[in-house]
């Protein structure tokens, strides 16, 4: 299966629907990978702070490197400059590749300076180790900044987005200045099929409650990147190309944005060592 792409900010590719590997290792990470580009997966998506980068590598070594799109982020504890190069190179050479084709400050860092960060993220795009820059969980403010100050463009803001937390306001900024957004959780962590809409409109499309949903996201010019160990989810979460929802039904699931978030780690809970702000 060919998954369509979308033209980021900079000129390179990126597939709509990606493989998100949050919270997955060891032995279920590896047949789970191999699953997913077996089933037309390329785009894997991952972080420093998952602790599995060093499962992914193993397993895609056997893949053509050219023939998948490798995306990680870095903690907000490694903004600093010299920091942001280390910590690339580390994902590097546990993700056994010479370059990302998409890098992503994980999280806003108020004790680091923004400009810093990104000074560091257009050297490492100079130098060929990461081919696209990004953000993750910035608001429109933070992100607006970000792009005043960078040299390179944001080409994508990674952020909790699904039917209980739409986020019009940032998601049209994002897409006004041309910046992909790319769900994370995009399923609310499996909260959702039990919606009685969601589970209505799969009754009716004869679909899972999460490919509606992630057709839904993929309607509203949303990228996605749901996760699974189970082989039957990670196929059926990519089988979302040759059907479509009607407008009405977009509208349904529209209708049930609560501003509901599933994350556990808020971003103002500076104590958290992610940040590394201990007082």
């Amino acid at each position: 299966m060919s998954v369509p792409t979308v033209t980021l900010q900079g000129g390179e590719t990126m597939p709509i629907v990606g493989f998100g590997t949050g919270g997955l290792d060891g032995g279920s990470l590896d047949d789970a990978i191999h699953t997913a580009v077996e089933a037309g997966y390329t785009r894997l998506d991952t972080a420093e702070g998952y602790g599995n980068e060093a499962t992914i590598g193993d397993a895609v070594a056997e893949y053509d490197r050219d023939d998948l799109f490798l995306a990680s982020k870095v903690l907000p504890s490694n903004l600093a400059y010299e920091a942001v190069l280390e910590a690339c190179e580390a994902s590097l050479e546990r993700l056994g590749t010479d370059y990302l084709d998409l890098y992503l400050i994980h999280w806003p860092n108020p004790a680091v300076s923004l400009r810093e960060t990104l000074s560091a993220m257009a050297t490492l795009r100079e130098e060929g180790l990461i081919r696209s820059v990004g953000v993750s969980n910035f608001s429109a403010y933070q992100l607006s900044c970000a792009q005043h100050i960078s040299d390179v463009p944001i080409a994508v803001n990674q952020i909790e987005f699904h039917p209980w937390r739409q986020r019009p306001s940032l998601v049209d900024y994002c897409q006004e200045t041309d910046v992909v957004v790319d769900a994370a959780a995009p399923l609310a962590r499996t909260e959702l099929f039990e919606d009685a809409s969601v589970q209505t409109l799969a009754e009716t499309y004869d679909r899972t409650p999460a490919q509606v949903v992630l057709r839904w996201a993929l309607e509203n010019d949303v990228t996605v990147i749901p996760h699974s160990s189970a082989p039957e989810h990670i196929r059926e979460n990519l089988a979302l190309f040759d059907w479509e929802l009607t407008d009405e039904d977009c509208q349904r699931l529209d209708e049930l944005d609560r501003d509901h978030s599933v994350y556990n780690l808020s971003p103002t809970d500076w104590t958290d060592d992610t940040f590394g702000i201990s007082r």
